[in-house]
Order: structure tokens, then sequence, then C-alpha cells
């Protein structure tokens, strides 16, 4: 039986994955308790994959996965919580960051009767302008648009329990929202201080370039969160908020071209002049209505062709583990 199950992404981190695995391997053994390690290969075009199969080899309690390609760090998460065998599942960033130390601290309130535990890193070892300034803003508009206050969304480094996961589905770029996507479910979320260091090997895979991404999935997260058992809801409202002005200025439209037959007026026979300019932001704003419209009724269907079917968003080529079982 496995109690803990360790969950790390890995892309092209050939620097880091022999003391990721040792570091891990140390701070677990003094839990007293089963526990595994998955380390989940995204598509690494290094030396990653044969370092990890080494790693399988000297460690007991490692499981190694391997991509076909790259598929994102949310779609590797999703394949280690698929293979994940303990009732408490780890994760946390391969860049050695995060302490594999502060993990008795999360599972120690994990068992505080919460679902899922958050790390904060307060002391971020971070550039300011390009990481950590961007992830100020981010967590605080995270915090506000999907009612579950954290401080730290964008800490790798969390605690969940294994049947709460379950009934969170993840695409895109939503491993970040999954404290979000737990409390939607009714699970409860809590947070805990951990320590952060500075990376040592190699360059961040983050960047200001993935900010619009995330907030088009924020967009789609609060959609799911509120309105995907009711969209109409939604649409009604957005539609309301274009169709009275719309109704309104056809009205006025209407009148104009009355008061001109019959009165002459200078108002009258500015709306009979022009009426074309008014039309043109009308169909405009309809245009723009209509995009966002396609794209959340996209993100409903990609859901209901993956869960349907029971499709995943990833394909794996390998599974390797030690034959030495926990």
């Amino acid at each position: 039986m496995v109690e803990v199950s360790v969950v790390i992404p890995v892309y092209n981190e050939e620097e880091c994955v022999e003391a990721l695995c040792g570091n891990l391997n140390e701070s677990l053994s003094k839990l007293d308790r089963p526990y595994e390690i998955i380390l989940v290969d995204d598509g690494s075009t290094d030396r990653t994959w044969e370092l990890l199969k080494g790693c399988a080899k000297r460690y007991p309690h490692l499981k190694i996965i391997r991509f076909r390609r790259n598929f994102g760090q949310t779609a590797a998460m999703s394949a280690g919580f698929h293979h994940a065998r303990g009732d408490k599942v780890i994760t946390l960033d391969a860049d050695l960051q995060n302490d594999p130390d502060d993990i008795p601290l999360l599972l120690e309130k994990l068992n505080d009767d919460f679902d899922v535990v958050s790390g904060w890193r307060r002391d971020r070892q971070d550039p300011f302008i390009n990481r950590r300034l961007p992830s100020i803003i981010a967590n605080w508009l995270i915090s506000w648009i999907t009612g579950v206050k954290l401080h730290d969304y964008g800490c790798t480094l969390k605690a969940y329990r294994r049947e709460i996961l379950k009934d969170v589905h993840l695409y895109g770029e939503m491993h970040r929202f999954i404290p979000a996507l737990v409390s939607w479910v009714g699970g409860r979320v809590s947070e805990v201080v951990v320590r952060h260091q500075p990376r040592r090997f190699g360059q961040s895979k983050y960047g200001i370039s993935r900010t619009f991404r995330v907030i088009l999935d924020l967009i789609t997260v609060k959609f799911l969160l509120r309105y995907s058992m009711g969209p109409m809801q939604m649409f009604g409202k957005i539609a309301a908020v274009f169709a009275v002005p719309g109704l309104v200025l056809f009205i006025i439209m209407l009148t104009g071209h009355f008061s001109f037959l019959l009165f002459d007026t200078v108002f009258a026979s500015e709306l009979v002049k022009r009426p074309i300019w008014v039309m043109s932001a009308v169909m405009l704003i309809f245009l723009g209505m209509q995009f966002i419209s396609m794209g959340l009724l996209a993100e409903i269907q990609i859901r209901t062709y993956h869960e349907s079917q029971s499709k995943r968003t990833y394909m794996i080529s390998e599974v390797d583990e030690s034959p030495t079982k926990p």
C-alpha cells in the first residue's frame, strides 16, 4: 500500500533530476510512511529521460513516465494523478526551488480535514519585475474572480486528497487553478508558508508570455465555476447589456425618421443621413460577442469530447519503474 504519492512534471531538467531524486528520497524516508515518486517527462529533448532511467534503478520508490512529445505541465500533472496510488498526492517543481522538507507541513495541514493545501512562497527567490510582480497581480486577480483567496496560486508545491482529484478534470494551463476547481466540487482549501530556493540550474520555463494564456484559462474557469450548469444565465446577461441599448438606439432612429418626415428637424436630418455609423458600431460589438461565445462553447465541446469518450489529454510512450516495490 502507498500512502503518499509525489507527482513531479519534468521538462529539460538534466542538471536537476539526479539531485532531485536524491533529495526527495532523503526527505520522504523520514516520513515513516509508504510513498512513491512519480516523475513525468513532458517530452524533454535533452538527457533528462536517460538520467531518470538511471535514477529508477537506484531508488526503489521511483516511477517514471515519458510523453511522446511536449504536452504541457497540466497534462503531465494529469498523467501523474492518474498513476498515483497514494491517498495523499503531493506536487512540486523539478527545478529544486521547492524544498521537499516542507512536505510534512503540507501533510500535517491536510490532516486537519482539508482537501487541498497550497504552498505560499512568502519569501520568493525570483526576479521581481518579470516573475514576482506578474505573480502578485495574477494571484489577486484569480482570488477575486474565483472567490478562493490564496496568496500564491503559482506555487506548484501543493498537497491533495486523492479522492477529490477524481472530480477535477484538467485542460489547457489549468493546473494552477486546481484549488478553485476543488472548491467548486465542495473541497476545503488552505495554505501554509513554504521555503523557496534560488534557481541553481538552467532557466525558468515561465515568462510574461504565458500571462495571456492564463487570462484566457481564468475566463474559462470563471465560466465553469458559475455558469457551466446554466450557460444561458451568462449569455442572457451579456445579451441584455447590448440588446437594451440596441433597442433604445433603434427607437431613437425610428423616431428620427418619423420626425424627419413630419417636421424636418436638424437632429432628425442627421440621424437619417448617418445611420450607417451607428449600425456599423452595433455590428462590430455583436461580432465580438460572437467570438467570445464561440470560444466558451468550444471549451464545453472539448470537455464533452474528452470526458464522454474517456480520452486523455496526453499520450505515453513508455512507463518504467524499479522492480522493488515500496
